[in-house]
């Protein structure tokens, strides 16, 4: 681990590398798991907000889970997440033609109907935050079934915190991205 400014950051972020492989898992992070995505404070207002711009571009299914439950809930971890369909995939998944999985929200935001990307924490990953008092954890989560992703990355040479880079700018700012390269460098030369 290594501080920049008031972040703890691992080593993992520097020392593993990730592309995602979409023809490969289908976009099993946003359908396999427990809980929905990891939304922020900030961000629930925000969906809240962008629902019914957003609406055009969900599932039948996706829309009648988050009428009922919320643009957003509260996760058994008590923080907060986006709601999911049939206790599988998130309630904004939609799926292509192909059957790759996509983010409805970011759908929205591709054409035009709105300027949010999507949840940081889906923006980020594999990087997972976790706020403590002092400090803002930044780790790697490694999960199998982005196995692909990290073929990929290593095939390509493409570090983690290089391939999230837009997503760790918009959280944490590009003075805090240049601090994060130049400790990238030093550490690739020990």
């Amino acid at each position: 681990m290594f501080q920049l400014g008031k972040t703890l950051v691992s080593e993992e972020i520097i020392e593993n590398d990730f592309v995602c492989n979409l023809s490969a898992c289908k976009g099993a992070c946003c359908v396999d798991g427990n809980a929905g995505a990891p939304v922020e404070d900030n961000e629930t207002e925000i969906l809240v907000d962008i629902f019914n711009d957003v609406k055009p571009f969900l599932r039948p299914e996706g829309i009648k889970e988050i009428n009922e439950q919320g643009a957003f809930i509260k996760g058994e971890d008590g923080e907060w997440e986006t709601p999911l369909v049939n206790g599988s995939e998130c309630a904004y998944v939609v799926f292509s033609e192909s059957g790759i999985t996509k983010c409805g929200i970011e759908e929205a935001y591709n054409s035009g109907a709105i300027t949010w990307k999507k949840p940081i924490s889906c923006h980020m990953y594999p990087i997972r935050t976790r706020k403590y008092t002092d400090f803002t954890a930044v780790n790697y989560h490694k999960w199998e079934i982005c196995d692909d992703a990290c073929s990929l990355g290593k095939e390509l040479q493409v570090p983690i915190y290089k391939f999230v880079k837009e997503a760790l700018i918009r959280k944490f700012g590009e003075a805090w991205y240049t601090e994060l390269e130049e400790v990238a460098k030093e550490h690739s030369k020990s």
